[in-house]
């Protein structure tokens, strides 16, 4: 295990551990190929802060690696309209881009 691993668990335990720790959480595990625990670290995310936008691409990646192509679009789709809704132009070329990749 990465010390950064352990150091963001470390944070993510305590209950004041904001958006990006948890970001962060996620994407040290999906590098460490530790699929289920990303998904999870994701999930608590978007619990937390549901307009937490690049949560959305990265979870979809993970779920299309995770050959879960119905879980990556239902996460692409949300992070679809949350871009609109925010007016992130960038983000929602990136999710479409990724949504477009699910349709098999």
């Amino acid at each position: 295990m990465s010390k950064r691993l352990q150091i963001l668990e470390k944070i993510t335990a305590s209950e004041n551990a904001d958006s990006f720790a948890w970001y962060g959480l996620a994407m040290e595990y999906r590098k460490e190929r530790r699929h289920e625990d990303a998904l999870s670290a994701f999930e608590t995310l978007r619990a937390r802060d549901p307009e937490y936008l690049p949560m959305f691409l990265m979870a979809g990646q993970l779920l299309i690696e995770m050959q879960r192509p119905e879980q990556a679009r239902s996460w692409l789709s949300a992070g679809v309209e949350l871009a609109r809704k925010k007016g992130d132009e960038k983000a929602l070329s990136e999710l479409t881009s990724a949504l477009a990749e699910t349709d098999g």
